[in-house]
């Protein structure tokens, strides 16, 4: 398949090398030192699953010298949204799936309009990368799971195809039976992942052994529920007992949510489409939201990121 990962950071760059290396036609998009990088050296995957190094591959900050491709795996930071998407044109037709793997819960209301809702796809990824230098992701988790879907459940011809390249390609990847869900689960406990992990400075492990810590942890995950819930998300409360097990049993005690990452490396943040999120739509319902409105408080003067 013809494939495009727009961009080659930490999610976009990993799924996208396993791809190239099981014999696909990957283009990634990339600038600045990323770019020079790849351009130079090739793109390295250092990973627990086994460590991949692509010398040579298709990467330009041009989309359209790409041209239409049959999937672009749509994983920009979610403040370029818009601005990424307009650049993503060139790429799609009539039959391109683009399957969008951003960390918000509203990504396919965002690029639909740009790109056609019958070409966006709902899509998530439970993966912990990030991008140790230009040119080289390392993938820290046992896991590397994406699953995506058609928010209406229609079979897709172009999708069933994806799913038979990725898992011939070893990878963890299939369609959600109910995307909408899906990505409101993942946005629960990533709001709280990132929320926790970003305002303690810490990594998951002694914000879940601590009492205090733990239960602002939970009541991130709460605001998020409700909001979701009050938005017509079919969701079960099951999934907070379900995540608070999570992380007290069986997650990498060193993990932390890549806002957390961005924090340390005086990177912009996503504070605004994640705890920002859940705190405007409180406001908008009607839904109080004093652990969000916390997180957005502290970490507010950090959202531009450290002037250079």
């Amino acid at each position: 398949m013809r494939i495009a990962a727009m961009a080659a950071g930490a999610v976009g760059g990993y799924f996208g090398a396993r791809l190239a290396a099981a014999g696909h036609d990957v283009f990634f998009i990339a600038r600045g030192a990323n770019l020079a990088a790849i351009k130079a050296n090739g793109l390295k995957i250092e990973s627990v699953h086994g460590d991949l190094h692509l010398p040579k591959v298709n990467v330009t900050d041009d989309p359209k010298s790409v041209g239409p491709v049959d999937i672009v795996l749509f994983a920009v930071k979610l403040w370029d949204t818009e601005k990424a998407a307009e650049l993503t044109r060139p790429m799609v037709n009539d039959t391109t799936r683009v399957i969008t793997l951003q960390n918000g819960v509203d990504s396919v209301e965002r690029l639909a309009p740009i790109l056609g809702a019958e070409q966006t796809v709902g899509g998530v990824t439970y993966i912990a990368t990030t991008i140790a230098a230009p040119g080289v992701i390392k993938h820290t988790s046992a896991f590397a799971k994406m699953s995506f879907g058609r928010a209406d459940k229609k079979q897709d011809a172009t999708l069933d195809q994806f799913v038979a390249a990725g898992k011939a390609a070893g990878l963890d990847l299939g369609l959600s039976p109910d995307i909408t869900t899906e990505r409101w689960k993942k946005f629960i406990f990533l709001t709280a992942m990132s929320g926790a992990t970003a305002t303690f400075r810490s990594s998951i492990g002694p914000i879940a052994a601590d009492p205090e810590l733990r239960d602002f942890f939970k009541q991130l995950m709460e605001e998020a529920y409700a909001v979701g819930r009050a938005k017509g998300a079919a969701l079960d409360r099951s999934i907070i007992d379900e995540r608070m097990a999570q992380i007290t049993g069986n997650i990498e005690p060193g993990m932390k949510a890549s806002m957390a990452h961005d924090l340390e490396r005086g990177n912009r943040l996503e504070l605004n489409w994640l705890s920002g999120k859940v705190q405007a739509l409180g406001r908008e319902l009607g839904i109080p939201t004093p652990a969000s409105d916390v997180v957005c408080t502290v970490l507010k003067l950090h959202r531009m990121g450290r002037p250079s």
